[in-house]
């Protein structure tokens, strides 16, 4: 009866076997054919990655960590909840988990060649297929855009962009009776879903419309569904969408003769010199799946030449992208953005691995790749991993940079002045989408990595459930996009083009120099459209003269031309205590507001003083740092000191200080201001050291309509004069002008002497 039993056992296992090694040779057949994966991973990608195992440290160290995590999740269980939540909720995180792990366990499967991760993600994919086609829109009505597994068509783009990857990882491995399965149930209808039946999100040039091109185009290229991948890349032929249409940020969804698709996406909204019009924030973000579908274009439609289009602009934008970051790595918050994004981003890890792979094998990336401390597990991580394995990195310097806006770069731009330690940020650009502020002509500064003028960013808490579900807050329209957020000019207490997109978008500021030397450096911007009748024109200079003052430090000249009397505000949102002011200031016993709309109704106005009848000396310290703002004023002029959070009852904003200078009644006005970082204070010690300022004073000795000519005065009475042009920025012009007596002579746009 054993030996019966033992027989059974054996026969069994034979055909199990047998069984086994059928499915295995049909699999092999169908891996001869279809040469999954194809799209991010490669066939012999995954060759050479196995080849090089053990032997390419920071690869290895990201493997064992993706490693680590993806068993955690397959631990725990597959959760496919059906959907209910915002940004933040347990619906909406459980489904973002599942699409990042997703593409993680795909991943390991194809390197690791162990089933458990093909079968974590079939079943999961399994799970999503019973779930969709009883799927109604989101029960949140919040978007323009409504999705099915998320609140909007954006999230569930990004789901499918990294499901996508997934599905091309074990595409062998499933039956075909299985990849049937799913592509009628899940994929089809989902690439469907976001493209037809949402033409307004998909139809448009916007990093949300980016994402749903590639989602459609990365499953398209796994299914080789042509169909699909030219919707992707063009855009739906038909859309019906309305003229007038706006997303929830008041932006116009078409415009006339606007070209769509992920092409569109790629030409319009990228200067030539890569900077994405919607600002660092959100070119961080679309980044992913610009620089992603390129790489799956890369491998299965290499005749496009995705990487050289616009003269290589892709890979461009990811070294624009580290150059608008600050010592720490963290982007400037221009237009909407939340303070602290950084190049440590998983979106940047892979933005920097695939521009050093397709993009010439820069050693500058790979010192950012080794401080991001991991990789893509794919074919551009192992180039990077190979690079730092034999040390090739060279440092990425920052320098001081000017990047033009529009897709022609004829929009304005940013330029970022760097001298030693301190960044100084100068935005002119177009409006930037949806997401742009009103804001022209603004700055902000950055001393050692740390925000001394600070731009306010976005009001929005991202994926914090509690604060709006994680969606942007109202006061996001009311207070961040208004101009008196912004360190620049408020004419009648009216934002910038009315705070009103469709004139925004149609006009943008004008780059008038640019110049930089050892000693100084220089930019300089008009605008002429944000007033009716007003011209106006900053200039920033950031000084390095040891002989003079002894730290760098920044003059800044606002010329302002009116044809009528106005009231012009210029708010500095300083970062810090204060220390010391030369100002007979009258603290208010009750808090009230600067005014009732555009802004001012969110500032609650602290202390108010008469300006001096020469200069305003404002001194504050800020991480241990001392910080001094002097200004030439009149007496005329009035001090506002005024904080953020009026008008705020659920605490949506933060409580920061601000220091405006108000000139009333003035047809043509002229703000001159130097800053200066000087000295340290020890908590150890207790010790502080060049407390106070190196300026003993600054004057304007000369503002006509063709030249400016501003003194600056040392403490030891030694004098140097700044002059520039305003009417003729060659670089090869000659000037001769007498100032109180003395003749200057020139060749360029300036003079400081």
């Amino acid at each position: 009866m054993i030996v019966k039993k033992y027989i059974y056992i054996v026969l069994l296992c034979c055909l199990c076997a047998c069984k086994k090694d059928k499915v295995v040779a049909t699999k092999a057949k169908e891996q001869k054919v279809t040469n999954h994966p194809n799209l991010i991973l490669t066939a012999q990608g995954v060759k050479n990655i196995k080849a090089q195992l053990g032997t390419i440290p920071l690869f290895d160290k990201t493997l064992e960590d993706v490693k680590q995590e993806v068993n955690a999740e397959i631990s725990k269980g597959i959760a496919v909840p059906i959907p209910k939540d915002f940004s933040g909720g347990y619906t909406h995180e459980q489904h973002k988990k599942n699409f990042l792990i997703l593409q993680k366990a795909g991943v390991l499967y194809q390197i690791l060649d162990d089933e458990k991760y093909a079968v974590y993600v079939r079943d999961m994919f399994l799970e999503y297929a019973k779930l969709y086609p009883t799927l109604p829109l989101h029960p949140q009505e919040r978007s323009y855009a409504r999705g099915k597994l998320f609140w909007q068509c954006l999230n569930d783009s990004n789901w499918l962009v990294y499901a996508s990857q997934a599905y091309d990882c074990i595409y062998n491995w499933l039956s075909k009776e299985e990849r049937d399965h799913l592509e009628k149930d899940l994929f089809i209808p989902f690439a469907n879903f976001i493209s037809e039946e949402n033409p307004q999100f998909f139809n448009r040039v916007h990093n949300h419309s980016t994402w749903g091109n590639v989602a459609v185009g990365m499953i398209a290229l796994v299914m080789d569904n042509d169909e699909l991948l030219q919707k992707a890349l063009y855009g739906l032929k038909t859309d019906s969408i309305a003229a007038n249409l706006k997303d929830d940020d008041g932006g116009f969804i078409k415009n006339k003769n606007q070209k769509v698709g992920f092409l569109a996406n790629l030409d319009e909204p990228f200067s030539p010199d890569g900077y994405y019009t919607e600002g660092p924030y959100y070119q961080r973000y679309a980044m992913y799946p610009f620089l992603i579908f390129a790489q799956a274009l890369e491998n299965k439609k290499p005749e496009l030449k995705i990487f050289e289009h616009k003269n290589a602009v892709l890979t461009k934008a990811v070294e624009a992208l580290i150059n608008l970051t600050d010592k720490d790595g963290e982007f400037y918050t221009i237009n909407d953005a939340q303070k602290g994004m950084s190049y440590f981003s998983r979106e940047l890890v892979t933005a920097v691995d695939i521009a050093y792979h397709y993009g010439g094998n820069k050693p500058e990336l790979l010192s950012i790749a080794k401080k991001q401390n991991k990789v893509n597990l794919d074919d551009t991580g192992l180039a990077v991993a190979l690079g730092l394995k034999n040390k090739l990195e060279k440092p990425f310097i920052k320098k001081s940079v000017t990047l033009t806006d529009g897709p022609n770069g004829k929009q304005g731009g940013i330029t970022v002045l760097r001298n030693k330690n301190l960044e100084v940020i100068f935005k002119y650009t177009a409006q930037g989408l949806s997401h742009g502020h009103y804001d022209k002509l603004s700055f902000f500064m950055f001393n050692n990595g740390s925000e001394v003028i600070q731009d306010y960013g976005l009001a929005r808490f991202v994926n914090i459930e509690q604060k709006g579900g994680g969606n942007y807050l109202k006061e996001n329209t009311t207070w961040a996009k208004q101009t008196i957020a912004h360190n620049t000019i408020v004419q009648n207490q009216t934002s910038h083009f009315n705070g009103e997109y469709s004139v925004g978008s149609k006009n943008h500021s004008n780059q008038y120099l640019f110049n930089i030397s050892e000693k100084i450096k220089v930019v300089s911007a008009k605008e002429n459209n944000a007033y009716s009748g007003t011209e106006l024109h900053r200039t920033l200079a950031l000084i390095s003269d040891t002989t003079f003052i002894q730290e760098p430090f920044v003059l800044d000249i606002f010329n302002v031309s009116g044809t009528s009397p106005n009231k012009y505000d210029l708010p500095f949102y300083y970062q810090g205590q204060i220390m010391q002011t030369n100002l007979n200031y009258n603290q208010q016993n009750t808090l009230k507001t600067l005014g009732t709309k555009n802004g001012y109704q969110h500032l609650f106005v602290e202390a108010l003083a008469d300006a001096p009848k020469d200069n305003l000396k404002f001194n504050w310290m800020h991480n241990n740092v001392f910080y001094t703002l002097t200004s030439a004023t009149q007496a005329t002029d009035k001090i506002i000191f005024a904080r953020i959070g009026a008008n705020d009852p659920e605490y949506n904003l933060r409580r920061d200080p601000t220091l405006i200078i108000r000139k009333n009644n003035t047809k043509n006005a002229l703000y001159v201001n130097a800053i200066e970082a000087h000295g340290s204070y020890s908590p150890v010690s207790e010790f502080s050291i060049n407390a106070y300022s190196s300026i003993a004073k600054i004057e304007t000795v000369l503002n006509s309509k063709n030249y400016s000519a501003i003194r600056i005065t040392n403490n030891n009475k030694q004098s140097k004069l700044f002059i520039i042009c305003n009417t003729n920025s060659d670089k090869n012009a000659t000037h001769t002008i007498s100032v109180n007596n003395k003749e200057f002579n020139w060749v360029g746009q300036y003079i400081f002497n």
